[in-house]
């Protein structure tokens, strides 16, 4: 990894310290707008200087531009007891649709082709009663189960209704508990699976828990400045 997250502590700390203070304010998990502001938040306090950031558009490929690299934000939630989480990518449409199903040497080109980044940050959520868990991931894009080439593809057939038989997408075979897919009827967005397995356990950057009962809203945020200013 990157010699700038040598001092991996200090990110760790700003990550719980900018979470946890969202979440003052804030009982709605952290989305990926939100989490793109908070982790420039996270890197220009841990001396990681941010030179762009797309401010929430909706454009694919990076999100920041700092030290590091290129960053892709997502976000995301634990299922199946927090040993997978599925993010959300590109919509393939100009290569791949119910229309024309496309050739997978052309769709793992146009992958390949958007990918302006040298890391994913994914932030992972575990909801717990009135308490939500929080895990940074900073994983080089290139990991092997986030490349499409890793994988052997195959269609992806109907199971019922008017559909069933015919090709509705693309599947991949499962690598270390991950895998990948592209559904035509969701403008054939691409999803990644992500197993956890002990080794993506490694780009772990940090780690919190925080409840979900706010203690400010937004009038005792303004009065207690405001009066300061004045």
């Amino acid at each position: 990894m990157n010699s700038i997250l040598k001092n991996n502590k200090l990110f760790s700390n700003n990550f719980v310290a900018c979470v946890t203070g969202y979440h003052y304010v804030n009982s709605e998990p952290i989305n990926e707008t939100v989490w793109e502001a908070i982790n420039c938040q996270i890197l220009e306090l841990s001396d990681c200087k941010v030179q762009h950031s797309s401010n929430g558009s909706h454009s694919s490929g990076r999100d920041i531009i700092c030290e590091l690299g290129g960053l892709s934000n997502k976000s995301a939630k634990y299922s199946k007891k927090n040993t997978e989480f599925s993010i959300s990518s590109y919509r393939l449409t100009t290569v791949c649709s119910d229309k024309n199903c496309g050739e997978i040497s052309s769709i793992i080109e146009e992958i390949n082709a958007r990918k302006n980044y040298d890391y994913y940050s994914f932030i992972v959520r575990e909801h717990k009663d009135d308490f939500i868990a929080y895990d940074w991931y900073l994983i080089p894009a290139n990991y092997p189960v986030l490349t499409p080439e890793a994988y052997t593809w195959e269609p992806m057939y109907g199971q019922r209704g008017k559909k069933t038989g015919e090709q509705v997408g693309w599947k991949t075979n499962e690598i270390n508990n991950s895998k990948m897919s592209i559904t035509f009827s969701m403008s054939s967005q691409l999803w990644i699976n992500v197993g956890v397995t002990e080794e993506l356990k490694n780009f772990i950057v940090g780690s919190c828990t925080v409840s979900k009962n706010t203690k400010l809203n937004y009038i005792q945020l303004f009065n207690m400045f405001s009066s300061s200013e004045i």
